[in-house]
């Protein structure tokens, strides 16, 4: 295949995962590919003086100065890390709030094949929402980290295996490697335990919660007291989305296809918000009705959270004592998130890359020390086996319990669901058109049309919708 003819495809192929963010979107490496990013694992002539990694806050930049053993000092603003050898980490941060952050990554790939050498993009992170986006082998802009001189299955072989596959091309490449696992688990308050069921151990709690029916009947047992099961119907939404059996929009296809574990939720969560199991007044999640919900005066008994999620929304939410909360199974078992990390096509800086790569994500010790500082669940298996038993991971914010016993066995029965380069909007788009009919503001049939003309909005090359029902 000639290279226009290549370049023109991997065009189409980005910009149909880009959608709104907009035309300007394309292939980081039309118009000529870095040599220094071709072969196999091959040492580039020079290093580049400055890395430029994009990502959305400072928790990757946070993890990296952790353990990172080259790191010598960052500026007081956190914009640049500066490496023994000299090199700085120029950190390119953008909000990933109405896909700012992606806009921004596209636009700087847009100008990678013909911009200045310290101003190439290096390393970029993605979320799995949309992280099938950027490892689309057509619009290779996530480097295969063979290309790196790292072969996953020696180098990353005690990686969690959905991870790794969350990481690769549509042939099996892996594009990008995590630090991170995310598996969820039931995070509830102790003292609504202990008034309703007599108790707060997490094992009584866990047979409490333990299927989807079993926990049914337990929100009736709390609702008898006052209490709402969980805040919102977005709470329960990554179980049943972590369940379905086909991508929302299949390769080659323009229709998008709503599964059936999505109608589920639909139906379930209506039930349930009837039924007053859940707060009318919490209108989804990350605002402000929903971080009030984990304050100590919300009745929200529990929430369905993976390790990030204690540490960045609950913890801070928290208006109370430390030990207030426990974790324990959840009613299905889920993923939810995880940041991936890529080599960007054209980086002039490939070892630099590649020993970021491996220390941040293949290194045992280091990612044990991540889950340490952060409550990372860090993408070992071995690592978190030894963690689940090892009492010096025990959390303060838990009441002294070691999170890691629950968390383990979730992560490795974890299957994950089929992606798409569409994910990420219809994730949203699904549970904006149905909050509107959860909180009686337009039918069902309503809810189903909204959902379809803002899903074709977002992505204009999507041509219909097929509901399972």
């Amino acid at each position: 295949m000639n290279e226009k003819k290549s370049c023109a495809i991997s065009r189409r192929s980005f910009l149909k995962g880009a959608g709104a963010v907009g035309a300007a979107s394309v292939l980081a490496a039309c118009g000529g590919n870095s040599t220094a990013a071709s072969g196999s694992g091959a040492e580039a002539a020079a290093e580049g003086k400055v890395i430029n990694i994009y990502s959305w806050n400072d928790e990757f930049r946070t993890r990296l100065e952790a353990v990172y053993s080259e790191v010598a000092s960052t500026s007081s603003d956190g914009t640049v890390t500066t490496l023994k050898d000299g090199t700085e980490i120029h950190w390119i941060i953008n909000p990933n709030q109405d896909g700012v952050y992606q806009q921004k990554l596209d636009e700087a790939l847009l100008n990678q094949a013909s911009g200045s050498t310290d101003d190439k993009v290096d390393i970029f992170l993605s979320e799995t929402d949309y992280v099938y986006k950027y490892t689309d082998a057509e619009a290779d802009v996530a480097m295969p980290l063979t290309d790196l001189g790292i072969d996953p299955d020696t180098d990353l072989a005690d990686q969690y295996p959905f991870t790794k596959t969350t990481a690769s091309d549509q042939n099996g490449v892996q594009r990008g490697s995590t630090w991170q696992c995310c598996p969820g688990l039931l995070v509830y308050r102790r003292d609504i335990a202990k008034d309703v069921f007599g108790t707060d151990d997490p094992a009584a709690v866990g047979e409490k919660v333990k299927d989807w029916d079993t926990l049914k009947a337990t929100a009736e047992e709390l609702k008898a007291k006052g209490y709402f099961t969980f805040s919102s119907y977005a709470d329960t939404f990554r179980l049943y989305g972590n369940s379905i059996s086909q991508s929302w929009v299949a390769p080659g296809e323009t229709v998008c296809k709503v599964d059936q574990q999505i109608m589920n939720w639909i139906s379930d969560s209506k039930e349930w918000l009837d039924a007053g199991y859940l707060d009318k007044t919490v209108k989804g999640q990350f605002n402000d009705d929903w971080n009030k919900a984990m304050g100590s005066a919300s009745k929200v008994f529990a929430f369905l959270l993976p390790a990030w999620g204690i540490d960045f929304t609950l913890a801070p939410n928290w208006d109370g004592p430390e030990g207030a909360w426990a974790v324990t199974n959840p009613p299905q078992e889920y993923n939810w998130g995880g940041s991936y990390i890529h080599a960007c096509t054209g980086t002039d800086n490939l070892e630099h890359v590649r020993d970021i790569i491996l220390a941040l994500t293949s290194n045992k010790d280091n990612l044990l020390k991540i889950s340490k500082d952060y409550m990372d669940f860090t993408n070992t298996v071995s690592g978190m086996r030894d963690a689940a038993t090892d009492d010096s991971f025990a959390s303060s914010f838990l009441g002294g319990q070691n999170a890691y016993e629950y968390f383990a066995p979730v992560a490795e029965n974890i299957k994950i669901a089929p992606l798409s380069s569409y994910d990420q909007g219809c994730v949203e788009l699904i549970q904006n058109a149905f909050s509107d009919y959860f909180q009686g503001n337009v039918d069902f049939d309503r809810a189903k049309e909204n959902f379809e003309t803002a899903i074709m909005e977002r992505y204009p090359d999507i041509t219909a919708v097929e509901w399972a029902e």
